[in-house]
């Protein structure tokens, strides 16, 4: 008989986090032997309404009773995996009151969840919600990180058990597609969210315009708003999760700038996964786990200032076969240390180890 595993994702498969760092274990967790539960408690609709601002604090209560419900349910699940925390801004005495105490709980991190409290701007949610996360990671039998800045807070919060998963992709989704370089202009490409556009992408498309035009180079810029456009060489393409890869595949760079910042440090670096996958040479911010994904002029470059930032693109739009050599680089480098065909059998020994251990217990 399998066991149980109820997986309390926070979104359902509009939300990059959720696929990547639980839905897309499926198939690995029940070879392990699990009868696997997906409840998210966002849904698409909220995802869609929070990318047009459309949101309402009545959603999110009905949100919050669908959730509480399922964790009121029997019979219980023999092992909870719980993406962040089962309650979002809500403290910890509630959520450790709902999550049955006999279940072991597994916990992930993808990015510093913690700082959206511990350092937020008002005195009175740091003190009810600062250390909230540390209690999750506290109270986990095993904590997964997606980077070691990550798992270095769960450490510090005197996790049980702590271990490094990056975030991956799936090598069958995946692959290299060569474009001609001969009669098409080259394509400078990242990829992301409106929020992550207006932080971060807009600002480097302006940096590097010049650069850009001197080259006859495009910057297409998947996800940066929910409807297809262009603007000079600026093309906006709308993101859906059937056609990411294909967009990525007719890119020639990669890019993901970052700010220095303590939120950017617990960024796993997917963008350059997912770049690199399609044998794509990227360009990063040397913030957080980009500095061991980017082998500075193996795989792409690492650029901090403006000069570099153009120096690195002028040299990508210049050299056709440099651009070859780092993307194959790149895509080893995804099959070896990147790829779900890696870590899917891994994350579910892991899942495994803590439920057969309190069995024992």
């Amino acid at each position: 008989m399998k066991d149980s595993l109820l997986v309390l994702s926070k979104y359902s498969r509009l939300g990059a986090s959720s696929r990547l760092r639980t839905l897309q274990y499926r198939r690995w967790l029940e070879d392990a032997g699990f009868a696997v539960e997906y409840s998210a408690l966002f849904d698409d609709h909220y995802l869609q309404g929070l990318y047009s601002g459309e949101k309402t604090h009545a959603d999110l209560i009905g949100y919050y009773r669908k959730r509480i419900s399922r964790l009121r349910q029997t019979p219980l699940p023999g092992l909870i995996w719980v993406e962040k925390e089962a309650l979002p801004w809500l403290p910890w005495m509630f959520e450790r009151a709902l999550l049955p105490a006999s279940v072991p709980i597994v916990s992930d991190y993808d990015d510093a969840v913690f700082h959206r409290y511990d350092r937020h701007r008002f005195a009175p949610v740091c003190w009810l919600l600062g250390r909230k996360i540390d209690r999750v990671m506290k109270s986990s039998q095993l904590v997964t990180a997606g980077n070691a800045y990550l798992a270095d807070r769960a450490r510090k919060a005197v996790a049980v058990h702590v271990e490094v998963v990056p975030t991956v992709v799936d090598l069958s989704t995946y692959s290299v597609r060569f474009r001609s370089f001969s009669n098409t202009a080259v394509r400078v490409g990242w990829i992301g969210t409106p929020n992550t556009w207006n932080a971060f992408g807009k600002t480097l498309h302006t940096q590097i315009n010049d650069t850009l035009a001197a080259h006859g180079a495009q910057f297409c810029a998947v996800g940066a708003e929910l409807e297809a456009g262009r603007v000079g060489n600026l093309e906006i393409v709308a993101w859906s999760e059937d056609t990411e890869v294909d967009a990525i595949q007719k890119m020639d760079i990669g890019v993901m700038p970052l700010p220095d910042t303590a939120w950017a440090r617990g960024k796993c670096g997917y963008k350059l996964i997912q770049y690199m996958a399609c044998g794509l040479p990227v360009v990063a911010s040397p913030v957080g786990v980009n500095k061991e994904i980017v082998e500075h002029g193996v795989n792409g470059f690492i650029a901090e200032s403006d000069e570099e930032w153009r120096s690195a693109i002028e040299t990508l739009l210049s050299d056709a076969d440099l651009r070859r050599r780092m993307g194959a680089a790149g895509r080893k480098k995804v099959e070896d240390s990147y790829s779900l065909q890696v870590w899917g059998p891994r994350v579910a020994q892991m899942l495994r180890r803590v439920a057969d251990e309190s069995r024992k217990a």
